[in-house]
């Protein structure tokens, strides 16, 4: 075991007060700092694109998700319903806007339980819902 152990210690293990007297004097802000030991120290204040770094409010994100499945279960139900009464009125068998019915229908109900903050089972239920509508259009 050659060689010479770290002679510094960083500020905050060795309680220093004095920032420059650990060697960061002439820093600006947001700047990276590469000590001896030729790891990159970042101060975190901004991202390159100038964005400071914010952790994102967790109910934010949940009410974000409660929004994305909501709106993907009423536009596929949407569709469902649209494709349902197309091929009502020209397709000879009754199950094609059966299948795009039901499939509508799991969609809608795929979108209230997202609203309520199910999302990963309405994530499922979305599947569900287009899957049977793409089965059903197998026979036509």
């Amino acid at each position: 075991m050659s060689g010479r152990a770290d002679s510094e210690t960083h500020p905050e293990i060795s309680g220093a007060d004095d920032v420059e007297a650990a060697g960061t004097m002439g820093h600006a802000e947001g700047d990276v700092d590469v000590g001896q030991s030729g790891v990159v120290e970042d101060d975190g204040a901004e991202t390159e694109d100038g964005a400071d770094d914010e952790v994102e409010d967790p109910a934010e994100v949940a009410r974000r998700a409660r929004w994305t499945a909501a709106g993907a279960g009423i536009l596929l139900t949407l569709a469902g319903l649209a494709a349902s009464l197309l091929r009502l009125s020209r397709s000879a068998s009754a199950l094609v806007p059966a299948a795009y019915a039901a499939g509508a229908a799991v969609c809608a109900l795929a979108a209230f339980i997202g609203s309520r903050g199910r999302t990963r089972r309405a994530l499922w239920l979305l599947i569900a819902g287009v899957m049977v509508m793409a089965l059903g259009d197998q026979p036509d």
